[in-house]
Formats: structure tokens, C-alpha cells, sequence
């Protein structure tokens, strides 16, 4: 199955080969004036104008899905408790901060960077999101609406009036 992107986004193909799941990204344009798309691979990309949003499939639910899927027919329950999920996490998110380390300051989309440095940015990405979705089905928590309450409650420690323009922590600012 592949999900259409409505923007200029990925296009993720997901299908099953043999026992396993194959995905693949397609980079995906809209032809100006017409409800066709032309596809590309990854390599030869270019980058996105505008605002950035993710495409609306996969769901998180999805995710997590497929990666308990993945897990259940390699007998990896047994070892995928919370803690060793955290500490593997916690390794995925130092593998991506190896890729910016000596960078010094990296613009938004990283336009300076290779195709092949881009897509291990993706792939070290991917493995956090998909550790960090088990941790999360792990302790019993639903993540997207855990990050709705989070969001509301930095908005009340965070008002805009108060915290405009400035990186201060909550307890730094006066009333």
C-alpha cells in the first residue's frame, strides 16, 4: 500500500515481501495543473519550498504496529522491556547527534549537506521515532495524546504574551 502525499512530501510505500516489511520513500511532486504526480527516488531530490508537514500516513498507531508485527516474528518481545528500549533509544539519538557533531550551526532542511548525509539523518531519525514508539506502547502510554497535553501545559507554563523572543526557562519569569 502507498500513501499519497496531498503536499509536496514523501510518498511512503509500505508492502510486504516473504515474512517482512519493505518501505520506501519516493520523493513526490505535484504537476502544477494537473491531479497527476511524478515520483523520483530519494537521490536526486530536491528541496521542498515553504512550510514542511508530515504526510498523514503512517499514523503513530500504524508505526507501532508494524514494529510489533516486526518484533513478534523475530521473537524479540523478550528483550524489548522498557528499560533496554530506553537505552537503546537513548543510543539511536546519540548516532544522530554523531551525524551534526563538528557541524557547527546547520540550517533548516540542511541544504548544505549531501543526499547520502540527508538520508542518514532520515534513518537515524527513523530509528528513534520507532524505539521511542515502543517505549512508549512499552509503559502504556498513548503517545499523540500525551504530546496534546504536554502542548497545552507548556502553553500555560510558556504564555506567548509573557515568553516572546526569549529562551528563558518557566521559573525565570516574573509576574
Amino acid at each position: 500500500m502507498c500513501y499519497f502525499p496531498t503536499r509536496r512530501q514523501p510518498l511512503l510505500c509500505v508492502y510486504r515481501t516473504g515474512v517482512k516489511w519493505e518501505i520506501e520513500f519516493l520523493a513526490a511532486r505535484w504537476v502544477k495543473g494537473t491531479n497527476t504526480m511524478a515520483a523520483q527516488q530519494n537521490g536526486s531530490r530536491s528541496e521542498p519550498e515553504g512550510e514542511f508537514s508530515f504526510s498523514a500516513e503512517p499514523s503513530l498507531e500504524h508505526i507501532r504496529r508494524l514494529q510489533a508485527e516486526f518484533t513478534a516474528e523475530r521473537d524479540w518481545s523478550q528483550f524489548h522491556q522498557p528499560r533496554n528500549l530506553l537505552l537503546a533509544l537513548v543510543g539511536e539519538v546519540g548516532e544522530l547527534a554523531e551525524l551534526f557533531q563538528w557541524r557547527g550551526e546547520v540550517a533548516e532542511g540542511l541544504p548544505d549537506w549531501s543526499d547520502a548525509d540527508r538520508e542518514r539523518v532520515s534513518q537515524e531519525l527513523s530509528d528513534v521515532c520507532i524505539y521511542l514508539v515502543e517505549l512508549a506502547e512499552k509503559c502504556r502510554v498513548d503517545l499523540p495524546q500525551a504530546v496534546l497535553q504536554k502542548m497545552e501545559l507548556n502553553r500555560r507554563k510558556y504564555p506567548a504574551s509573557k515568553v516572546h523572543g526569549s529562551s528563558k526557562k518557566y521559573t525565570e519569569y516574573t509576574d
